[in-house]
């Protein structure tokens, strides 16, 4: 596998002798001190060039990069597709290596890439031959920070939670498991989420990125905490849904609790103890039963 090193070096030793393209600049995960390395992370790279069609006209030129596994273009995807695509702007190829690195390559026009490099704070310029890149300050994770959310987001959230959860029960009497994980992983989960990041934001004066799907949130939450967020993914048995469909929920209605009483919120605890209750009146609920209530 070829170290850090060999592979900037050979990024940006293609850009050098490629007059097409003017700088070179990164972002994601490599741009980010609070991020560990390992030997999974990508390189997310962006040459700067005058046109991107003679890039995607000829892709010969990505050969250079060494033996690739297979390959991903999603802009052609999306032209192959129908989908309107502004090829002119950016283009990219997300290529797995046969030595096990990984690199997403895009190549973008002056104007796209000075409006990216704008943007998005988790960048750095590596070459710069023309100097058509604006100066950037170093790289940081900050807009990327969990927010202290307003009034009407907390309650949202919350409210977004307690009323989907009458999916999942129905779902779960019906024993219809992969309408159920879809209803708990898509719509509820994503608001105890939400409710366990501004926890850690509240505990870190929100200073602090969870990461992506909340990948990092064990770094901050005590470990009795994360432990019970783990248990309510549960394997595709009904009994075991059922329980941690009820894990989650008296976890998101006492993380409710502190977050709304350390906001100065208001929590709707008659909605949490209503959508409660009639969860826990579906699962007693018997199979032959022709009415609800």
């Amino acid at each position: 596998m070829r170290t850090e090193q060999e592979m900037f070096d050979l990024i940006i030793g293609i850009a050098k002798q490629d007059p097409r393209i003017h700088a070179v600049y990164m972002n994601g995960s490599r741009t980010n001190s609070n991020v560990p390395k390992d030997i999974f992370q990508d390189y997310d790279i962006i040459y700067v060039v005058s046109e991107t069609k003679p890039f995607y006209e000829d892709e010969t030129w990505i050969d250079h990069f060494s033996e690739r596994l297979y390959m991903q273009m999603p802009e052609k995807s999306d032209v192959l597709r129908g989908e309107d695509c502004n090829l002119e702007d950016t283009y990219g190829w997300l290529i797995q290596f046969a030595d096990g690195n990984r690199l997403d390559l895009h190549v973008s026009r002056v104007a796209y890439a000075k409006k990216d490099l704008l943007a998005d704070t988790l960048c750095m310029i590596l070459l710069d031959k023309q100097s058509v890149l604006p100066m950037i300050p170093p790289s940081t994770d900050e807009n990327y920070h969990v927010q202290r959310p307003t009034l009407y987001e907390f309650l949202g959230v919350c409210n977004e939670f307690w009323w989907c959860l009458n999916n999942v029960a129905k779902g779960l009497w019906r024993e219809e498991i992969p309408y159920v994980m879809d209803m708990v992983n898509a719509c509820i989960r994503p608001q105890l989420v939400s409710l366990l990041s501004w926890k850690i934001g509240l505990d870190t004066n929100f200073s602090c990125s969870v990461g992506k799907s909340a990948k990092y949130m064990d770094r901050y939450l005590d470990q009795e905490t994360y432990n019970r967020f783990l248990a309510t993914y549960a394997p595709a048995d009904l009994e075991q849904m059922w329980q941690a469909t009820f894990i989650m929920c008296k976890l998101f209605d006492e993380v409710a609790k502190e977050v709304a009483d350390r906001l100065g919120y208001r929590y709707n605890q008659a909605e949490a103890d209503a959508s409660y209750k009639h969860l826990e009146h579906v699962h007693q609920l018997p199979k032959d039963a022709t009415h609800i209530y």
